[in-house]
């Protein structure tokens, strides 16, 4: 079964096909601002499943996450102060020393949950002369106007804008959606450049052809995402309240300035996990972060077991007797693996029934949750001897990344499987000379590949 997921843009699922033998992969980084609440992580364990998916079908991926440091307002819609600098004045810390403690948490955080790293990770403020270039094609090509010092992309040029989102502008009343900004022609443009007019503390500003003054929010991604991806790519992620503006904004855009339809292939969203019923924000206090589940005695692994009981299109009800009992089920798990390494036997290649399955499922939209049952399946099967389950354990925790054979054992870091997957997708499509140089990389990198069979084999050089 070939890999299918929900595709926002025309609110189906779809059979993946990139467009290169690469897929050019973009994910919506975090504002530097603050901690990352559980509920934005939970967003990144469903990326890093993404990945790991494409990673397990053979697919070769370039992965681009955004670090937002600067321009990203309190409101989306060009609303408030900008949340870097209402934080850097309530720590006493500069926008940038805030900025690289915040961004070191994110990527500790994102270590401990055993998310793989992004290939590059991208700064907004590193990027300011593309974010220009940007604004001033937009201007040439006649969908940006300047009003009160600032420039806006007016929406009314673009004839496909809120087709993401499904919006209707001629039935919202200005101001629904978004505040009513009077230097704008309607309510619904959005600002890509802002100068000294607006917002007078601003601490970071830059020379532009309209002022001195910095980027709205959503030029950033399309900025960054263009220059390292090209003008049309593979597959863009975010939560699901990215869709109404800011995905809708960055669709726009880049769209105007490139001539180009779609600009992303594939939208991949995820749902939101929520307390009470209610979305865990940092607006409202109501959120958790990983270190305070650690201080209570959880594991980081408990937290992404607890991501894959949910499906990433739906709701996840966080609790702490919900944590309570993924931490158990993965305990379960592990004396389960442990048990199986005491008993003595040999490998006969069976289960591949299970490993069709697990395939199966997920490559179903990404339906980790049946993948996990798979998982408990096939670890309950009487017939399977206990080297072909712990092979078959190896292989699916490519995907689930939850460490069931890390206790008493060597595993192989990620990045390394990484490699040797594009070396098997390399020989598949008979590119000896990629090959030859990804399996030299896994030799330095101290691990031997060995092919077989069904794929392949890793195993670490004994010094």
């Amino acid at each position: 079964m070939k890999l299918s997921f929900f595709n926002t843009l025309p609110g189906k699922i779809e059979e993946y096909a990139p467009v290169s033998d690469q897929t050019g992969f973009y994910s919506c980084g975090p504002t530097v601002y603050n901690y990352a609440h559980i509920g934005n992580l939970r967003t990144y364990i469903f990326n890093d499943i993404l990945k790991r998916a494409l990673l397990y079908n053979g697919f070769r991926v370039k992965h681009v996450m955004n670090i937002t440091d600067i321009g990203h307002l309190t409101g989306d819609t060009d609303t408030g102060p900008d949340k870097m600098v209402e934080s850097a004045k309530a720590q006493k810390k500069s926008v940038l020393e805030l900025a690289e403690f915040y961004t070191d948490a994110f990527f500790k955080d994102l270590s401990s949950l055993d998310i793989l790293p992004p290939d590059l990770k991208v700064r907004a403020t590193d990027h300011i002369p593309e974010m220009i270039a940007l604004v001033k094609k937009l201007e040439e090509k006649g969908f940006a106007y300047c009003s009160g010092g600032n420039v806006y992309f007016e929406v009314s040029k673009f004839p496909h804008y809120g087709e993401l989102a499904r919006l209707d502008l001629a039935r919202l009343e200005g101001g629904a959606r978004v505040e009513i900004d009077s230097q704008k022609k309607s309510p619904f443009d959005f600002v890509l450049w802002f100068t000294k007019s607006k917002f007078q503390d601003q601490e970071l500003k830059w020379n532009s052809p309209w002022g001195t003054g910095y980027p709205g929010w959503h030029i950033e991604c399309s900025a960054m995402s263009m220059k390292y991806l090209g003008e049309q790519f593979d597959i863009h992620t975010g939560g699901i309240d990215h869709i109404p503006v800011h995905h809708t904004n960055e669709i726009a855009q880049s769209e105007a300035a490139t001539g180009k339809h779609p600009w992303v292939r594939y939208w991949l969203h995820g749902e939101f996990l929520v307390t009470d019923k209610q979305k865990m924000a940092k607006s409202s206090g109501n959120f958790f972060t990983l270190s305070s589940l650690l201080a209570m005695g959880f594991s980081a692994s408990a937290f992404r077991y607890l991501c894959l009981t949910a499906h990433y299109r739906s709701q996840l009800a966080f609790s702490i007797d919900a944590m309570k009992s993924a931490e158990q089920s993965l305990k379960n798990l592990h004396s389960r693996i442990t048990e199986l390494k005491r008993e003595k036997s040999c490998l006969s290649g069976g289960g591949d029934n299970y490993r069709r399955e697990f395939l199966s499922m997920l490559n179903n939209d990404l339906n980790i949750p049946r993948c996990l049952a798979v998982l408990n399946n096939m670890l309950k099967d009487p017939d399977l001897g206990p080297a072909d389950k712990l092979a078959l354990v190896n292989d699916f925790d490519r995907v689930l990344g939850i460490c069931i054979t890390a206790e008493n054992s060597e595993a192989v870091p990620p990045e390394i499987t990484a490699l040797a997957e594009q070396r098997f997708a390399a020989r598949k499509n008979r590119n000896w000379e990629l090959a030859d140089e990804l399996r030299s990389k896994i030799t330095r990198s101290g691990y031997i590949m060995t092919d077989t069979k069904d794929g392949f084999r890793l195993d670490a050089v004994k010094t």
